[in-house]
């Protein structure tokens, strides 16, 4: 191509040679060769196969893993369920016997009350009764005094009160009958002065007239003054 380059020597090529002696077999080593390629390929495939089934086994543990936990997670909180439903009702119960007991406790308070009360509008009429009876006043006056105090005396009437207002009604009754007490002791304590003023008096008329007495038998002699 080029006029002054000079043209390299080809190599020549020339056939393998095959050694004197025995004859090569290429079919037995083209035989081995694949032997070796199937035994290498098998053991790859056992390895693949080996691997998988280990992965599947450790997949297979996994889940079983998964299911236990929430087998034992519903089984928790199955028995967490039934323990609040018996608390609950435990809970219901307690409430239901604390009412009943409340209850019970108000009524039996009530009937004191009502015992209490009725009790002491009893005992007030007894004593007003007595009271009529020791004074001994005529019947006039004594059916009055009764006309007077029926007028003053409060109907009791508690059937449809509750505990708070028969509270109310008995700190009522109370007062009431303390201020009775009171104008009854002021009362005794007036007649007591009354009594003790109309003493003394008569104790005076009677030494002025033991004097006047006296006085006027001096002044006489043989029936006649001096």
């Amino acid at each position: 191509m080029f006029p002054n380059s000079e043209e390299k020597p080809r190599p020549k090529l020339t056939a393998p040679k095959i050694p004197e002696g025995e004859k090569v077999d290429f079919d037995d080593i083209q035989k081995k060769r694949q032997n070796k390629d199937l035994i290498e390929l098998q053991a790859l495939i056992d390895n693949h196969f080996e691997g998988r089934k280990k992965e599947e086994e450790e997949l297979l543990a996994l889940k079983e893993r998964i299911e236990k936990r929430r087998a034992e997670r519903a089984e928790q909180q199955r028995i967490r369920a039934e323990n609040e439903k018996e608390r609950q009702v435990r809970l219901a119960e307690e409430k239901v016997r604390r009412e009943e007991e409340d209850a019970k406790r108000r009524a039996e308070d009530d009937l004191k009350k009502k015992k209490a009360l009725t009790s002491m509008g009893a005992t007030y009429s007894s004593y007003l009764a007595k009271a009529d009876q020791k004074r001994g006043k005529k019947q006039t006056a004594r059916e009055m005094k009764k006309k007077i105090l029926a007028e003053r005396r409060k109907t009791l009437n508690i059937d449809h009160l509750n505990e708070d207002k028969l509270r109310d009604k008995a700190k009522e009754l109370w007062d009431w009958l303390y201020q009775l007490e009171t104008e009854k002791y002021e009362f005794a304590e007036k007649m007591k002065s009354q009594k003790y003023e109309i003493t003394t008096l008569r104790n005076r008329i009677d030494q002025a007239q033991k004097h006047s007495k006296k006085a006027g038998a001096k002044g006489k002699v043989g029936g006649r003054w001096k």
